[in-house]
């Protein structure tokens, strides 16, 4: 009676803890830049340089949707196809596509814990959003309109 017990327990928490990772699957949150209160002259930025390393030219796009993938990640094919196609659709957005794998530099200071991770990148450069999981259309188009500052 006891194992059986233990064995409902168990499951009910395998249960809960997947509901909760499936929500948050692919989701955008919104990211607020960091500030370095009381600091006179700024730190160097390894976010910004980061985002340089892997291709990012602030000012190049308004909207840069910036992907992080691995060799063997079969929702990165298909987030591949959809952030390709979004920018192909808009010339507002541009996809630069990261090999996580050879950038582990850069996967540490964006904060990359997972393939594939897509990160929002305004036009100044800073990282407004972040969606890690294969995203839905919508949401992507939700964030890319919210930097591009279209109303829908």
């Amino acid at each position: 009676m006891t194992g059986l017990l233990v064995l409902l327990c168990t499951l009910a928490a395998a249960t809960a803890v997947g509901v909760v990772l499936r929500s948050r699957n692919g989701r955008f949150r919104t990211v607020e830049p960091q500030d370095v209160p009381g600091a006179a002259v700024a730190p160097p930025d390894p976010v910004a340089a980061a985002l340089r390393d892997v291709g990012v030219v602030p000012g190049a796009s308004p909207v840069t949707l910036v992907q992080f993938s691995s060799a063997f990640c079969a929702p990165c094919r298909s987030t591949r196809v959809l952030l390709r196609d979004i920018a192909a659709g808009r010339p507002d957005v541009a996809h630069v596509e990261v090999d996580a794998e050879s950038h582990l530099d850069e996967v540490r200071a964006l904060d990359v814990r997972r393939t594939p991770t897509v990160l929002v990148v305004d036009a100044a450069g800073r990282v407004v959003g972040r969606a890690s999981g294969l995203p839905r259309r919508a949401q992507v188009l939700a964030a890319v309109d919210a930097v591009a500052g279209v109303r829908t």
